[in-house]
């Protein structure tokens, strides 16, 4: 596949099970690639850094039979990792960042984390490219009110859709012509984990910790329970601590009232007479109106607009609960899908652009 003169932006977006690679020239796509990884392609892999040659050699091996000449990217952009809280924008990837790639400081594991360090080591080599990650999940803009939770062992952190949410916040502002660093918006992600953001002049100043226990129930994910209930769950004897932790984060939500993450097939179910499936899933369109007009009480009453995003947000009849209980906070948008390579590759353009500065991570 032969480019012409442009800019060219290469995004990687590794999964758990998949890895996603794309080519930009400007804001054109010229290739998109979606690889499946197999349970058995990956067993041998102890940890995910491990799978690090392996998936770069198959990035490498695509990019090479399209014809893609690396020697005119400008910028390949992966998706950023579990690293230290950050406030949102593009990072280089330095040797600080790699570091923590590698060694999460939240002491946790995620294929997300590959993303830096393949851009890194593909970079290294082109003449004219550099590596960048751009909003991981780990960006914190919180003011400080919104880190009391309760208790002092137990601060809320921010851990959300950070790339789509703002990726979507910034294409709303555009379409009106207007700068997201001018906008208060309410950007809700719905997906496997939903979260919830309030948006004030381009900073998400409190969004709930959508990863592992705060805010509505997803398909995969409980959401905020009820404290007592829960610790009294914890010290039954019942369950381990794993058991707990996957009850919480995997088999929560739409997975444990219904059996399957599949907001689709519930609405489906739903549609053919199914009561219970219809009352669960307006449930979790219920709770995410209830983080709606949380987010519209933190930014007092001025909000221009409500953002609704993300795979679920294709379901016309779940958007619809949601809209019917907060279009009087604030005009109701809808942004179907995520399109995070898109997002990624966008950021890296940013930078090249000029129209914003690329951050160092310490």
């Amino acid at each position: 596949m032969k480019l012409s003169n442009g800019i060219r932006v290469i995004a990687i977006n590794p999964g758990s099970t998949s890895t996603k690679i794309a080519v930009y020239e400007n804001e054109t796509p010229v290739l998109i690639k979606n690889i499946t990884h197999t349970p058995e392609e990956l067993a041998p892999f102890k940890k995910i850094t491990d799978q690090f040659e392996y998936r770069k050699n198959i990035i490498c091996k695509i990019l090479n039979d399209a014809e893609i000449r690396l020697d005119l990217v400008r910028a390949i952009v992966g998706r950023g990792g579990l690293v230290k809280p950050i406030e949102s924008g593009v990072y280089i990837v330095n040797e600080a960042m790699k570091r923590d790639l590698i060694n999460s400081p939240l002491g946790a594991e995620h294929a997300s984390n590959l993303g830096g360090l393949i851009a890194a080591d593909m970079a290294k080599n082109l003449p004219d490219a550099k590596a960048y990650i751009a909003n991981p999940v780990v960006v914190d803009e919180l003011d400080d009110i919104a880190r009391y939770s309760g208790h002092p062992l137990l601060p809320r952190i921010s851990i959300f859709h950070a790339l789509n949410q703002k990726a979507v916040a910034r294409q709303h502002a555009r379409s009106l012509m207007q700068k997201y660093e001018d906008m208060n918006l309410i950007v809700v992600h719905l997906g496997g984990g939903i979260t919830v953001g309030a948006h004030k002049k381009g900073r998400v100043v409190d969004v709930n910790q959508g990863l592992d226990g705060d805010g509505p129930f997803s398909p995969e994910r409980t959401g905020t329970l009820p404290v007592g209930s829960l610790i009294r769950l914890c010290y039954s004897g019942k369950y381990t601590l794993e058991e707990v932790l996957k009850m919480n984060k995997g088999n929560g939500g739409l997975v444990a009232y219904l059996g399957t993450n599949s907001a689709y097939d519930i609405e489906k179910r739903a549609q053919e007479g199914d009561e219970e499936a219809k009352k669960i899933f307006e449930a979790m369109a219920y709770q995410v109106a209830k983080e709606v007009g949380a987010m519209y009480a933190v930014l007092c009453g001025v909000v221009d607009g409500i953002l609704i995003t993300g795979g679920i947000a294709h379901s016309k009849w779940f958007v619809n609960q949601i809209s019917q209980r907060v279009h009087k906070m604030a005009p109701v948008h809808i942004y179907p899908g995520e399109d995070e390579m898109r997002a990624l590759a966008f950021n890296g353009l940013r930078v090249i652009r000029g129209e914003t500065i690329a951050k160092e991570y310490v």
